[in-house]
């Protein structure tokens, strides 16, 4: 009788762990949570008196490629990808997408994203310049951050410390 002692003090331990383990797992959050976000190519709106230069193109196109790159090492976001010519269909006119929230979820949806990324380079100036986007909640459509970093000083080493910050922005309003 004396040995039945430990074996009952063993199954009510091992009952007490996997109490104790199943409540950790349930009030934990998830362990490989990943948001599934679409950047879509920045436009340009340049206001300035010589609009539209090589540079600022290649400079506006070189947005998106950055803002994936640091945005692709966080294990939380997964890039989900649109493809060229899938967002011009969806995009009526210049703006389009990133004034229509609605429109941008619809694309999202379309592609299997959480977020879309609507963005936009803003040039009033020779002297600076805005780098603008729209994060926009696929699941109702709405716009769930609207993020604006100015942008001073050499375009190429300026441009990538901006896209630094707003990965940051994005990244803090993604995580819970």
């Amino acid at each position: 009788m004396t040995s039945a002692s430990p074996r009952v003090g063993a199954k009510t331990g091992r009952g007490l762990l996997g109490l104790w383990l199943g409540a950790w797992l349930a009030w934990s959050p998830p362990l490989h949570a990943e948001t599934a976000v679409a950047i879509l190519a920045f436009e340009l709106n340049d206001l300035t008196l010589l609009p539209q230069t090589p540079e600022e193109l290649a400079r506006t196109a070189s947005i998106r490629p950055q803002l994936e790159e640091a945005l692709g090492k966080r294990d939380e976001i997964r890039l989900v990808s649109i493809d060229t010519e899938a967002a011009t269909r969806a995009n009526a006119g210049f703006g389009y997408l990133f004034d229509h929230h609605e429109a941008a979820a619809r694309l999202g949806r379309e592609h299997g994203a959480d977020w879309v990324l609507v963005g936009r380079l803003h040039k009033p100036s020779f002297l600076f310049a805005y780098i603008m986007a729209h994060l926009v909640d696929v699941q109702n459509g709405t716009l769930a951050a609207n993020y604006v970093v100015e942008v001073k000083g050499p375009a190429e080493q300026v441009t990538a410390k901006g896209v630094e910050r707003l990965a940051e922005k994005i990244e803090q309003t993604l995580s819970p």
